[in-house]
């Protein structure tokens, strides 16, 4: 019985280490990795050419926060700014999300790209309850910053 579970739990072990050799942190001078999401209607996501900024939000506190200021500014802050807005919704329950989210993040004048699985946005940094800003160009990472109010992501993101 009990080489049974060793022989399980290295075999786990196996399968699981490809696995994440596969997704390596975004660090400066890296390249994006390509995104694919739907937005809160339903519609594709993805990094074009020319995205300057990427907006990322890993729980609802840092969601809420850049709902907030970029909910503040006028129609169109995210093509202004050459900036992707992606949220990790990954952790929120199914029925929360349809009867709840959804619908709330449906009112916004923005798109944000949901990410339902959270190996999709993985690679992310990420601090609990801020906004990661990741600056690119060229499709590379060029510095990222977390925003944890909003006088930091609006300074971050240019908007003072």
């Amino acid at each position: 019985m009990r080489l049974a579970h060793l022989r399980l739990t290295a075999l786990s072990l196996a399968l699981a280490l490809p696995l994440g050799a596969l997704a390596a942190p975004l660090i400066t001078g890296s390249s994006l990795p390509p995104l694919s999401l739907e937005d809160q209607h339903g519609k594709a996501v993805s990094v074009p050419a020319g995205t300057r900024v990427i907006v990322f939000a890993a729980d609802k506190a840092a969601s809420d926060l850049a709902n907030e200021v970029l909910g503040n500014e006028k129609p169109g802050v995210l093509e202004r700014l050459q900036a992707v807005y992606v949220a990790d919704i990954s952790g929120m329950p199914s029925l929360v999300t349809k009867m709840f989210a959804l619908p709330a993040m449906r009112a916004l004048p923005f798109p944000i790209g949901l990410a339902r699985e959270s190996a999709v946005l993985a690679d992310l940094p990420r601090q609990k309850a801020a906004v990661t800003v990741i600056r690119l160009a060229d499709g590379k990472v060029q510095g990222m910053d977390h925003a944890k109010d909003t006088a930091q992501l609006k300074q971050m993101l240019g908007l003072n």
